[in-house]
């Protein structure tokens, strides 16, 4: 536990003593995974239902929730009146990456069902492993690798129900599931390069960045690619609550992620809130009033199963620093970051 509490060393309650403010802080993590997995799901749900509304419009859904971001979080670093520690261009390619993730995994509701697209959202796990791997140097228990393993297994039997074998929901649920595998890789390295960012810099400036620039390119891609499907949506009233709705649930999901993130890095909390996925059973049985599968509850166990075994590990991910500075190694930050070198390394996971 002591890399964790390395990393998560700016939130000290030193009455506990030192195992009970180990213990409570892995409990606070877990509570904070928790509830984005649980406006993951929202997220989800009105995703979903504006897919069966009939709009299809993946982009403009994101692009609310990129200008929210914008507004707020530019506001706040305006009224700072602080200069940029991160150059734009990287944050113009994060935007770009995230952009690509949502859009991928939004578009796939219009194929595939509700607990399709929510379990093999976790495919975002195994990318984020291999990346942090090589790009951040950090190093994994085999306990750990075994964890993904089985979460990976389960994500298998969720292809193997869309397939045929257990009747998947959706138009056409095996492109609906590569769509979201697509996205996966693209929100894993939105999420990698996140925890680096903000493990080294400001939260609220890599916030407010990606939303400018993943709103920039929100408005590109939506002029070329949406701008047919979007002039013929049928505003109706329950197409704006549900935009609305998915607004502010991934306004709330973007808020609270950086700070997980800094606090436990991006594979722990990708990991965490694999309980969305049970979410997405409750509103498929109880709202679309749909069937789900025995294969789901096999999948949905053997991803509760991996979670379990990466948790149990007694070593936690730990980040090798070589002596070189590590802005300068990953070429992620341009000369005006150099400053970054009296910061001290990274903290371990």
């Amino acid at each position: 536990m002591g890399d964790f509490r390395e990393s998560t060393m700016n939130f000290s309650w030193p009455w506990l003593g030192k195992k009970n403010e180990d213990l409570w802080r892995v409990l606070f993590v877990l509570f904070l995974g928790q509830l984005v997995s649980f406006v993951m799901a929202l997220m989800s749900f009105t995703s979903s239902l504006i897919a069966n509304l009939g709009a299809d419009t993946p982009l403009t859904l994101s692009f609310f929730s990129y200008s929210a971001l914008a507004l707020v979080y530019g506001g706040i670093l305006v009224y700072r009146r602080q200069k940029l520690l991160v150059s734009w261009y990287w944050y113009l390619l994060l935007g770009f990456v995230d952009v690509q993730g949502n859009y991928l995994v939004n578009k796939a509701f219009q194929y595939s069902s509700i607990t399709s697209v929510t379990i093999l959202d976790c495919w975002t796990i195994a990318w984020v492993i291999i990346l942090t791997w090589i790009f951040l140097g950090t190093r994994y228990t085999p306990w750990q690798f075994l964890g993904a393993a089985v979460c990976v297994v389960g994500l298998g039997v969720v292809l193997l129900s869309d397939a045929g074998v257990g009747g998947g929901g959706g138009s056409r649920p095996l492109f609906g599931d590569f769509l979201v595998i697509g996205g996966t890789v693209f929100f894993a390295l939105s999420n990698v390069g996140e925890e680096f960012c903000v493990k080294k810099k400001d939260r609220v400036e890599v916030i407010s960045m990606l939303g400018l620039y993943a709103m920039l390119v929100s408005v590109g891609q939506i002029a070329v690619i949406e701008r047919k499907n979007l002039e013929a949506v049928k505003w109706t009233s329950e197409i704006i609550l549900a935009f609305f709705g998915y607004a502010v649930a991934s306004f709330t999901f973007y808020s609270v992620v950086p700070f997980v993130m800094k606090m436990s890095g991006s594979t722990l909390f990708n990991l965490s809130i694999l309980t969305s996925d049970m979410w997405a059973v409750v509103i498929r049985i109880f709202f679309y009033k749909q069937q789900v599968d025995w294969l789901y509850y096999l999948a949905f166990a053997l991803v509760g199963i991996g979670l379990i075994i990466y948790s149990k590990s007694d070593n936690n991910p730990i980040e090798v620093v070589e002596d070189e500075d590590p802005v300068a190694q990953l070429g992620l930050l341009d000369d005006e970051a150099t400053d970054s070198r009296d910061d001290g390394p990274v903290p371990p996971l």
